[in-house]
Parts: structure tokens; sequence; C-alpha cells
């Protein structure tokens, strides 16, 4: 039977990889590389860098892919998702049903497979709608969250409270509920919609690499110069990743 292994690759930096994810990239037929047009080819990139630095396997083969393009128009947040998810579930089956049998292949997964990827969900479906047959195991990966919080040099909790991951969707919609909040997948800069002056915010942009921007401090003296070098860098590099962490109260404030 095929298996295929999601390799989550950290957030930029090939140091980030585990020997675990080393040795399943050299273990396997193809490893399969999104590509997204001309504008995001920094991401592709990376991972071309990562297959470069450490595939030393010279049966494994490179092929790159390209991602379907998510519909918006004339559909609520949900639909367009589960539409998409839908045509790069496709995708997938066409490259699985590619690889020799038995044969191995891989995907190179952003950050952690576990944490804001769709990468498990997509290859279930794939497997559900194509009657392919295949077994699949996730490598874990170095997460934005990680990442974000050692650029700071900080943790990420404050001493035995809350921590709530979000989306910067739901933070407009539901509001900064936590002690600590870290928001992901923020393409609207929803931080500086919240009305809370005091509350600090710790900032990070293209975590790990040599483009890495951050910054901290208390988020009405900051929100405004975050947005302005987040369109900056966005437009510099034509697509960008950032994560941020929103934090009221400090450690002991319950004493």
């Amino acid at each position: 039977m095929r298996h295929i292994h999601i390799i989550g690759i950290g957030t930029g930096n090939p140091e980030h990889l585990t020997l675990q994810a080393i040795n399943a990239m050299n273990a396997v037929d193809a490893i399969f590389i999104p590509t997204k047009g001309a504008e995001k080819d920094g991401l592709a990139a990376v991972r071309r860098e990562i297959c470069s630095r450490y595939v030393t396997n010279s049966g494994t083969k490179i092929i790159e892919f390209a991602v379907p393009k998510r519909a918006t128009t004339g559909r609520t947040y949900l639909e367009s998702v589960d539409e998409w998810h839908a045509a790069i579930a496709e995708r997938y089956g066409k490259l699985i049903r590619d690889l020799p049998e038995p044969g191995q292949g891989a995907f190179l997964v952003w950050g952690d497979p576990s944490l804001y990827d769709s990468t498990i969900r997509v290859l279930e479906r794939a497997r559900q709608t194509s009657a392919l047959a295949f077994e699949f195991s996730v490598i874990p990966g170095i997460t934005s969250v990680q990442a974000l919080a050692a650029s700071h040099r900080i943790p990420i909790n404050l001493v035995g409270k809350a921590l709530e991951i979000t989306t910067g969707r739901r933070l407009v919609e539901e509001g900064n509920r936590a002690d600590s909040t870290v928001v992901m997948l923020d393409g609207e800069t929803a931080f500086s919609k919240i009305d809370e002056p005091d509350a600090e915010i710790f900032w990070g942009a293209y975590l790990g690499t040599p483009d890495e921007i951050t910054r901290a401090g208390r988020l009405a003296d900051v929100a405004d110069e975050i947005v302005r070098i987040r369109a900056e860098a966005r437009m510099r590099h034509g697509w960008i990743m950032d994560i941020y962490l929103l934090r009221k109260g400090h450690d002991f404030d319950d004493l």
C-alpha cells in the first residue's frame, strides 16, 4: 500500500527540521512541493532549499504542483473553504495515484501539520472520495507559536492562566477573551481593531528566516507601526506570514 508522510518543516528556517523529518524525506519516492504563483514563490523556494540541503537519496523525486485557488465570491467562508479543500483533495489524489505501488510520498507542511493547517483533513478527504488505498503518518514540526516565543524570549502563557489560539477573523468577532491570546491567519490586522490600549502585543513575521521582523510593546503604542511595517514587508516580498501574542495582565496578578 502507498504511504504518505506529512512533514512539519517549521517556519522557514531549514534548521528547524528534525532528524525524523530528514530521514523520512530520504525514504520516499517523491516529495510534493506546492506552488502558488510568482508572487508567493518564496514559499516554494524555502521548500526547495530544504530539499537541496537534506535530500541525499538520488531516488527521491521533487515534484511541484500548482495549488488550486480559493474562490470567495458568492460564498460564505466555510463554503469557500469546503469547495477549495475538495479541489486540493482531487489534486492530491492524482499525485498519490502516480506513485509506485507500494511507494511513499511526502508533503512538506509549514510549521506543524496539526496547527491551522489542513493537509491532514484534505488527505483524509482524498482517501474517502477517490477510493485510493493509502496510509499516512504525521511528523511534527516547530510551530510559529514556538518560533514567536523564542524570538521574543518570552513564555507564551502567564502563570496558571489560560491561553487561547485563534484567528484574526475570530478575534474581531469574539474579542480578546483570554489572558494570553495567540492570533494566526490575520490578514486584516485585527489587533488594530481591539480596544484594549494597555494590552501588550508581541508580533513577528517571517520568523526563523533572514527576513524575520519583530515588534513588541503596549498595543496602543506600537499597533500603527506594526500595520505600516507589515504592509511594507508584504509589498516587498509579495507574501507575508505573521503571528502575534496579545497579553493582558502579568504573572501572579491574582496573589
